[in-house]
């Protein structure tokens, strides 16, 4: 109920800070997890800018996910937990485990602490590459039932989320004794930016507004932020939700030549640098022989990557936004906070 504390990690993280503002705008008290405390007044400005005035209503906590320091302090007095922070495509990591190990390892932290600390439920922010990575389309639309193949042609970042929330499910099984759990599995996050610090998924609209030449036959679900919050929010306090998992994604998967030419369409001369030419797949392989981000992309040529949605709007209410105003809203932000010249 309203009023209740409930603590939400990741405040630094783009999903987390709108998962923030949600929740306070719902009347709950916010303890949000951070690594350092030194960034709590940054992300006090990024929540203002998002139209948040949380006074005594939000605290902060410091954790890493790599540490046992701080978890049980930060879970003690809350009702719900929502667990956000994680490894990113956006950071610098050398190796496959240290995309893995915070990512399991801080799901386990999490979940010990709920338990430990009488938290009701604890909603955990997944991703689609937990759902329809490392294999090909099934031939129909990806849903909650699927899971992505860890033996396939499968990224770093898609490995620990999928690892992760099998671990957050086994830890419930075996070891919850009555916690419950609920995940969120969202597409390509889109919707407004907060600051300069953003998410990885808007960094495909950056190339694309600064002249990338051309848009590879690449497609993806899109869904914009301020529904991923909404969705996590409904999944906290449904009792329906409790045991499950809920994909985040509105409407048809869109191919980045599509969501070129949305941008063009929405924003006029500020896309004027976006093209909407599609680059051959020949050109792609040509350029992953020299170029290590380009050959990640090669598995993805031509994939259909549509995801279903309908789980959440049928269980849950969720009413999302429609992907080309997400998109928009994504491109709009990223130019006023100065992510993108044009």
């Amino acid at each position: 109920m309203a009023d209740d504390t409930i603590l939400i990690t990741g405040g630094t993280g783009f999903i987390g800070q709108h998962t923030i503002i949600a929740a306070l705008a719902a009347g709950f008290r916010v303890r949000t997890a951070i690594r350092s405390l030194d960034r709590a007044d940054e992300v006090g400005a990024y929540l203002a800018h998002g139209g948040a005035e949380p006074g005594e209503r939000l605290s902060f906590v410091e954790t890493d996910l790599l540490k046992d320091e701080g978890w049980a302090e930060a879970a003690q007095g809350c009702v719900y937990a929502i667990h956000s922070a994680s490894s990113t495509p956006s950071g610098n990591y050398a190796s496959e485990e240290d995309w893995i190990r915070p990512a399991v390892d801080g799901n386990l932290r999490l979940l010990r602490a709920a338990r430990d600390a009488g938290v009701k439920r604890v909603v955990l922010t997944s991703a689609f590459g937990a759902i329809g990575a490392g294999k090909a389309s099934p031939g129909r639309p990806f849903t909650e039932e699927d899971w992505s193949d860890l033996d396939g042609h499968i990224a770093p970042y898609q490995k620990s989320k999928t690892l992760a929330e099998c671990a957050a499910w086994e830890f419930i099984a075996e070891n919850g004794n009555g916690l419950e759990l609920a995940t969120i599995n969202p597409t390509a996050v889109m919707g407004p930016a907060l600051g300069p610090d953003t998410s990885h998924s808007l960094m495909m609209l950056k190339g694309m507004l600064e002249g990338q030449p051309g848009q590879p036959r690449i497609q993806s679900c899109f869904v914009d932020v301020r529904d991923v919050a909404d969705l996590q929010l409904r999944a906290m306090t449904d009792p329906a939700a409790a045991g499950e998992r809920f994909l985040a994604t509105s409407g048809d998967a869109l191919w980045l030549v599509q969501v070129a030419e949305i941008l063009k369409e929405r924003l006029g001369e500020q896309a004027r640098k976006v093209s909407t030419m599609q680059v051959p797949d020949i050109a792609m392989k040509a350029k992953a022989m020299v170029d290590p981000k380009v050959k990640a992309l090669l598995p993805l040529l031509g994939i259909d990557l549509l995801a279903n949605g309908e789980k959440a709007k049928r269980v849950l209410g969720w009413d999302p936004r429609p992907p080309a105003d997400a998109i928009e809203a994504a491109a709009r932000s990223m130019i006023e906070v100065g992510i993108v010249k044009v």
